[in-house]
């Protein structure tokens, strides 16, 4: 019997001061998804949170609503009913050798190796037997229609992928969607992890305003509702690094095993420019 899995991808700051290129990734199982949305949609409710939730909309008036909605979908995937993956890089780590059409494609690309790589979806035949369907939906692209369809098209050939293969793991693009995150509470509450954590890895806590002596109230409230996640995270995973991959734990099954992981892509041809570390 055939198992779908059903995943939401968004992506964040392209160039920044320490970490660039951020996406972010929800898969939930299509056994659990109307559990999953009905479960988000009541948390916003009793919040009043009647609009989308997202990163750049965090004040200090909403600071315990959103604390509460993360509360609920930390317990979603503390229980494995949702996977959650981040994937950023280094800027010390400079790639080498890059076309210019390899670098026109850059967003594409990394795209495709998160969606490849990021879940473990190649080891997933440990814990599901049969094929394993996917069903993909990306927040909408800032790329053209064209270049938008050619990418759907390489990641329906992820289907003939050896890995992926063996591991009976099918892509369709008549199941490859973009859709917008004003609709999916899933991705909402995927975007304010993935802020929480671009905001983090970049000293963005740290930022004052202009002629300024003290930090803002949002970026104090950010700052707040950035801890209260990496509690959630740390209960988890004690002493979780998240400028860093998360480890295999000698399994390396616990790439799709895990229901919480980042990873730090490095280049596989690089040179380190270590002037643009973090201090």
């Amino acid at each position: 019997m055939a198992t779908e899995f059903v995943i939401y991808t968004d992506e964040s700051l392209k160039d920044g001061e320490f970490f660039s290129n951020f996406y972010g990734g929800a898969l939930v199982r299509s056994s659990n998804l109307s559990d999953v949305l009905e479960t988000l949609a009541n948390i916003k409710a009793e919040q009043n949170l009647h609009g989308e939730i997202k990163w750049t909309k965090v004040t200090s008036n909403y600071l315990d609503k959103y604390k509460a909605v993360m509360d609920v979908f930390f317990d979603l995937i503390s229980l494995d009913v949702v996977k959650a993956r981040i994937m950023f890089t280094n800027n010390t780590f400079i790639p080498l050798g890059l076309s210019r059409e390899q670098r026109q494609t850059e967003y594409h690309r990394l795209y495709y190796q998160f969606i490849k790589h990021g879940f473990g979806l190649a080891h997933s035949h440990a814990e599901h037997d049969g094929p394993k369907l996917v069903r993909l939906n990306m927040d909408q692209m800032p790329t053209s229609r064209e270049e938008t369809a050619q990418f759907k098209a390489f990641l329906e050939a992820l289907s003939q992928n050896p890995e992926l293969r063996r591991a009976d793991v099918r892509f369709d693009k008549r199941q490859i969607a973009e859709v917008d995150s004003k609709d999916h509470d899933i991705l909402q509450c995927l975007d304010v992890v993935l802020g929480a954590m671009t905001f983090r890895l970049n000293n963005q806590h740290l930022v004052k305003p202009a002629g300024q002596s003290r930090r803002g109230s949002r970026t104090i409230a950010k700052e707040k509702l950035y801890k209260h996640i990496s509690a959630h995270v740390r209960a988890i995973y004690p002493n979780f690094n998240i400028g860093e991959s998360t480890g295999k734990q000698g399994d390396i099954t616990n790439r799709w095993r895990h229901p919480y992981r980042h990873w730090k892509m490095i280049p596989r041809n690089h040179d380190r420019d270590m002037t643009r570390r973090k201090p």
